[in-house]
């Protein structure tokens, strides 16, 4: 076998034993939660830096097309970092820190979900979010991998891919399954 053949074979077994401990229970609480926001009509928004912004597009996609079909209520979601200008103007004039508080400020209403997707659970930016949204009566729901960082301790709901540090790539390849996961049930 090949080195990167044997690489392959090692990483997704990895990957096993990573889903193999995720928390089903907390997973079924998120779609709970994502099903309740869609029955009263409150918007469902996700945030995240770099692989977790891409991330967090994708989630706000596949939850407001391939989740809303004809014939159910659609969900009302959007990425917070989907948005370029906006976002380089809010880092340009109140900090990156800012970028999706200040967003929030503009588009939360109370009972909305606010989604932070971080392997670390430490991004500055978006654990500003989730204190915001549990202080204005948001819904703080975290995505998170490593030992869950701050966010595990600010959101009221927790997915947590538990992982050694540094192990990026599983962590946010588990990040995107739980998406397709979450979304394809709540299409059904």
């Amino acid at each position: 076998m090949s080195l990167g053949a044997n690489y392959a074979r090692d990483y997704v077994k990895r990957l096993k034993a990573i889903m193999d401990n995720l928390d089903f229970d907390s997973i079924g609480k998120v779609i709970d939660e994502f099903a309740k926001a869609r029955e009263r009509g409150s918007t469902i928004f996700f945030m995240g830096n770099g692989g977790s912004a891409a991330t967090a597009n994708h989630f706000a996609n596949d939850l407001g097309v391939c989740a809303s079909p004809e014939g159910k209520i659609p969900f009302r979601s959007l990425s917070l970092a989907a948005n370029v200008a906006f976002l380089t103007c809010l880092g340009n004039d109140f900090g990156y820190e800012s970028v999706f508080v200040r967003q929030l400020k503009n588009l939360m209403r109370p009972s909305d979900l606010v989604v932070g997707i971080s392997a670390s659970g430490n991004s500055p930016n978006v654990v500003n979010a989730l204190r915001y949204a549990a202080d204005h009566e948001g819904i703080p729901v975290a995505i998170v991998g490593f030992d869950g960082g701050q966010m595990k301790k600010i959101a009221s709901h927790v997915i947590h891919v538990n992982s050694e540090k540094g192990e990026y790539g599983p962590v946010e390849d588990i990040h995107m399954i739980l998406d397709h996961l979450i979304s394809t049930f709540l299409a059904r």
